[in-house]
């Protein structure tokens, strides 16, 4: 068997174990001993997946398939708890990777990948967050009356209101990265701080009760959104009962 044709496959061309054994009509292990046996670094099994499913040599197996609730919420708690037990060795693999991909990027798809960026924020900032259209959706199935992106609740204020319940008089406002984060800068920063200051006040002196929930980050698990939504359900349940007094209209909450 030709060796460096073995390394030269899977390196150069991308080849799998699987398709180079199928070659040389041998099996994957001997392909896999000439690769360590000439310093070649084996792909992950991850990575091994990617690039096959790049090439169409294989098809994403949950391709079609419509998983219920429970499924996905067990497989959202079963990665959650794999992440809060990482090594901090392996956190940090994780992070070079993520770098390392970035700076291999060529400066056309890193201007794609941001540009891609900046449009989610825009469109969310239009159509609300998927974290504010899950709780719209599960808290109006828990009975709630609850307005998207209210505009003109206060008079003379331009302001949009995240999520209003005209029925309780509660307004939950849902608070990014970017309001805790100097992401676009330490200036802007500033700015929102200021700015999320002043909304609440004028949203306490109407009358008006207000819940911030704090999200910081970028994307959260369907497990911890599930925990946020039964948090709201519980404190808006309270309030419905019995609204509370001036000193208790402001509840900061985290996702």
């Amino acid at each position: 068997m030709n060796e460096k044709k073995v390394v030269l496959l899977y390196t150069k061309e991308q080849k799998s174990t699987y398709e180079i054994a199928d070659h040389f009509k041998t099996y994957p292990n001997k392909i896999r001993r000439i690769l360590i046996k000439h310093g070649v670094e084996l792909k992950s099994k991850s990575d091994a997946q990617k690039n096959a499913l790049k090439k169409g040599v294989s098809k994403i197996p949950t391709a079609g398939l419509r998983r219920t609730k429970e499924e996905r919420l067990k497989i959202s708690k079963s990665l959650q708890e794999r992440w809060e037990k990482i090594s901090q060795k392996d956190y940090d693999k994780h992070v070079k990777k993520a770098k390392d991909r970035w700076s291999k990027m060529s400066d056309v798809d890193k201007k794609k990948m941001t540009s891609a960026a900046i449009q989610a924020i825009q469109k969310a900032g239009k159509e609300g967050s998927k974290l504010e259209k899950f709780l719209k959706y599960e808290l109006t199935k828990s009975g709630f009356t609850i307005e998207i992106h209210k505009k003109n609740l206060i008079p003379n204020e331009n302001l949009e209101i995240d999520m209003y319940f005209p029925e309780i008089h509660v307004i939950v406002e849902i608070d990014g990265p970017s309001h805790f984060l100097p992401i676009w800068g330490e200036d802007k920063l500033q700015k929102q701080i200021k700015a999320d200051e002043n909304k609440t006040g004028l949203i306490l002196s109407k009358g008006l009760a207000i819940i911030r929930v704090k999200n910081l980050s970028d994307s959260i698990s369907l497990a911890n959104k599930e925990n946020l939504k039964n948090r709201l359900v519980e404190i808006l349940s309270k309030i419905e009962n019995k609204f509370p007094k001036k000193s208790e209209r402001y509840i900061e909450i985290e996702a």
